[in-house]
């Protein structure tokens, strides 16, 4: 699956699931630009991947803000001509009960997973219909399509997520631009080593498959969709969990 010649932004590609989305483009051949919002998160990403043995530009940027993603999408334009593929993975988890949920936790998840999401693709949506060609793909979860307990939070911006883009894929499709959604489900990476042992056994207990999945499975996943032999699908989402739900 040949990506060469494409340009492709990751959000959230210095780490996790994000880090290897990126890697995969790279060896695919695409010029990948992976967004990062801690300076640091950039400097160890960047030594990895120079290990690794891949040419990843590394950038700055909170997808929060609508101003500093146009700020981003133009300066990638303008040194490289144009956005073939833009991947969606950033995004934050701050779980709780709902009856104890504080309104900062709500707006924080939803700011960065749900507009964060929304702002970049606004962003890329004239680039990518004035090119007549375009790839979307936003990574969504497994709990936005069950829904999780002490998650709702993460779970409606996830699902929300969903809903935008089969809006998308729809305003899109004329433009030859696809939009589809990623939803993993219990994947090692940072965010799921964060979890206590009992939410850990839990969620394996609910795999069919009987173990997480690794960060380069959906990264496949990802670069099938973003390839031209994905050229027929828009509007989906694809459950990569192991059989979790089915």
């Amino acid at each position: 699956m040949s990506l060469q010649g494409k340009i492709a932004i990751v959000t959230g590609g210095t780490r996790g699931i994000g880090k290897a989305i990126s890697l995969h483009l790279a060896r695919d051949g695409a010029t990948v630009i992976a967004i990062h919002v801690q300076p640091e998160t950039g400097e160890a990403a960047r030594a990895e991947f120079a290990a690794a043995g891949a040419e990843i530009d590394t950038r700055q940027a909170d997808i929060s803000n609508m101003d500093a993603v146009n700020d981003l999408v133009n300066s990638v334009i303008v040194e490289f001509g144009g956005i073939d593929i833009l991947v969606n993975n950033a995004g934050i988890t701050r779980d709780g009960l709902l009856a104890r949920m504080k309104e900062d936790d709500w707006d924080a998840v939803m700011s960065v997973n749900l507009k964060g999401t929304f702002n970049c693709i606004k962003a890329v949506t004239r680039p990518m219909m004035k090119a007549r060609h375009g790839r979307i793909v936003s990574i969504s979860s497994v709990v936005g399509v069950a829904g999780n307990a002490g998650q709702a939070n993460y779970a409606a911006s996830k699902a929300g997520i969903i809903g935008l883009t089969k809006s998308v894929a729809k305003e899109l499709a004329s433009r030859n631009v696809n939009a589809n959604c990623v939803a993993p489900g219990y994947i090692a990476s940072d965010m799921t080593d964060a979890m206590n042992d009992e939410a850990r056994e839990q969620f394996l207990r609910q795999i069919p498959l009987g173990r997480p999945g690794l960060p380069e499975e959906v990264a496949g996943l990802v670069a099938y969709l973003v390839s031209d032999q994905a050229a027929y699908i828009t509007g989906q989402t694809i459950c990569i969990d192991g059989g979790m739900v089915m």
